[in-house]
């Protein structure tokens, strides 16, 4: 069984490498793709359906009806904005289907802040070779960024 992962965000597919910081582009977290928001408010996007389990402003995490999960989250260092700046548009425990908005945001207010905007989406508890297809260059919000098999 395949899954397909949709961008939550407008901007450039990048690899997790590009993410400036260690704990993402090491890939600690999982395997996965990132992207370099365009610097304009917007809404974040779920990137699978399912059940919404970790809720914060600056991340998030789906779980799908298969168990996978894929973690969101939203700049660099933005838990200390302590949600300034986002506008949460979906509860914790809330089901979500593929391309639905779960939150608001503006990256360059991210970026005015002195943090970086991009956003990591991770494929939770994945081995790095079961993620495939990862775009690159321009992505809207509900393309699809990688495929996790």
């Amino acid at each position: 069984m395949t899954t397909a992962v949709l961008a939550p965000v407008a901007g450039t597919a990048v690899g997790l490498a590009a993410v400036p910081d260690p704990v993402f582009s090491a890939g600690l977290v999982g395997p996965g793709a990132a992207i370099d928001p365009a610097r304009r408010p917007g809404r974040v996007v779920a990137p699978i359906a399912g059940r919404i389990r970790k809720l914060h402003p600056h991340a998030f995490v789906v779980v799908g009806d298969d168990g996978r999960g894929v973690l969101v989250h939203l700049g660099i260092d933005t838990v200390q904005l302590r949600g300034e700046g986002f506008e949460l548009l979906v509860a914790e425990g809330d089901r979500v289907g593929a391309g639905q908005p779960v939150l608001s945001w503006n990256p360059a207010g991210v970026e005015a802040s002195g943090r970086s905007p991009v956003c990591s989406v991770v494929a939770l508890d994945a081995f790095a070779e079961a993620v495939t297809g990862i775009a690159a260059g321009a992505v809207a919000a509900g393309d699809e960024l990688f495929r996790w098999a």
